[in-house]
């Protein structure tokens, strides 16, 4: 393509970089039909910009090339062979949510400046050791992550709205018909509603209609987002083929994981409040967390108006890439309490060697500093109820999570195997009752709810 060989033929500066035309020829076939030409032509690019040895984290590289380096990561992920959920997500270009500006190329992130996560560590909260403590304001950490959210379900009820009005033909087929856009619009708005609160953005008022709602959010958030982070959110959005739906689907599945990657952080501080013999911030990380999950569910209903057989179309070409190769959810799983055997060595873990790895290392679990802060004497009486209930709350919001997860697949996949190479939905069924802790009894369920669909909403 004429805009990339003339920047491979001039200064080959990693800022002027043609992202747009790039972007454009990936969008018009999805990266399964990219042609052989164009990667080739990326993968010289990536030659120019990290040669052999580069060490891409390196904060003595500029913005500008690590931006390069991590798009280039997720749009050669097919041609190289190494594609899979995360590559297919683009998580090492969204980076990691845990502060305003961490993970961003250009940003600094706190009293790391720019330090970067190591390749293909995405979504990976703060190891031990490095200030994650349960006594940290939590504030701009979570509102990084907040943020992040927001525009990534903004973004995707853009696009429906950009498609029904004919502002783009982007992702042509299967368009959905004009009562599913209200009906997206009105859902993605309500996903985020609790978290635009906290963000201190206008919110739509109550009154308007479904898709100027949609509107007035996408045009808040953007509002609120520098040039870095509007073009990192356009180029982590390489969907493998032409499906409207797909669009949706990156999105939400996006959206999940910097969900459970707060998640995590919320755990780890509960952990270390535990430790410490400090039992209300230890409720009160449980109880918020407790609260991002349930308040997150309409995004399984936003998720479940996507078509079955727009989903079935683009599936053909997402082989190799499964949930089920989450770090950020396995991360939450095993902060919880530590996974048993026959769990560790299934193939859920198996797919993230790293995860496992901290588990076997001897990673401390939520349930383990509950029964160490009881049996020594830190946590008693009023104090041990209260962090009991909270646990007993946050652990029924995963159960529920699983729960509607499994409904939602089954609805979409039926008997059909997964796409990483999974049984798919037996899984799912076989995992959806795995114990969040055992260090407290699970309290009543109420009936479950199905938010995946059987309602007018």
């Amino acid at each position: 393509m004429r805009e990339l060989t003339s920047w491979l033929s001039g200064t080959s500066d990693p800022d002027r970089f043609p992202y747009a035309a790039v972007l454009e020829r990936f969008h018009r076939v999805g990266k399964h039909f990219v042609e052989k030409e164009l990667l080739a032509l990326l993968d010289e690019v990536r030659a120019r910009v990290t040669p052999t040895g580069a060490d891409t984290t390196a904060t003595g590289l500029g913005a500008g090339t690590r931006l390069l380096a991590d798009f280039l990561d997720v749009a050669l992920d097919k041609w190289d062979g190494r594609y899979d959920y995360r590559t297919y997500l683009g998580l090492r270009l969204l980076g990691r949510p845990d502060g305003p500006d961490a993970g961003l190329p250009g940003q600094g992130s706190g009293p790391r400046g720019e330090d970067r996560r190591p390749p293909g560590e995405d979504f990976q909260p703060p190891g031990e050791g490095d200030g994650a403590g349960w006594d940290v304001d939590p504030a701009g950490v979570r509102q990084g992550r907040d943020r992040l959210l927001v525009g990534l379900v903004a973004d995707a009820l853009a696009f429906e709205l950009a498609a029904a009005s004919g502002a783009t033909d982007l992702l042509p087929e299967q368009r959905p018909t004009p009562e599913l856009v209200v009906k997206r619009c009105r859902l993605g708005v309500r996903a985020v509603s609790s978290t635009v609160a906290r963000l201190g953005l206008a919110e739509p008022p109550a009154d308007r209609e479904p898709p100027a709602a949609a509107a007035a959010l996408h045009a808040g958030i953007t509002a609120d987002q520098d040039s870095v982070r509007e073009l990192v959110l356009r180029l982590s959005m390489l969907p493998v083929y032409v499906s409207h739906d797909e669009y949706l689907f990156i999105r939400v599945l996006q959206a999940y994981e910097c969900l459970f990657a707060g998640l995590v952080d919320e755990l780890r501080a509960t952990i270390a409040a535990l430790s410490a013999g400090h039992a209300r911030p230890a409720a009160d990380r449980l109880a918020y967390a407790s609260g991002q999950l349930t308040t997150a569910s309409p995004l399984f209903s936003l998720l479940a108006t996507m078509q079955p057989e727009s989903f079935r179309t683009f599936r053909q070409y997402t082989e190799g890439a499964s949930a089920i190769q989450s770090r950020s959810y396995k991360l939450m799983e095993s902060l919880c309490r530590t996974p048993e055997g026959v769990r560790l060595d299934s193939a859920a873990y198996r797919s993230v060697p790293e995860v496992r790895d901290r588990v076997r290392a001897g990673q401390p679990s939520v349930d383990d500093a509950f029964r160490a802060a009881v049996r020594d004497g830190r946590l008693d009486g009023p104090d041990r109820d209260l962090v009991q209930r909270r646990m007993r709350a946050f652990a029924e919001a995963v159960l529920q999570w699983r729960r509607t997860h499994h409904r939602l697949a089954t609805r979409m996949l039926g008997p059909r195997p997964g796409t990483g190479y999974t049984e798919g939905t037996p899984y799912l069924a076989a995992t959806r009752a795995i114990p969040v802790f055992t260090a407290v009894p699970d309290g009543p369920r109420p009936s479950p709810t199905d938010p995946t669909g059987g309602s007018p909403e």
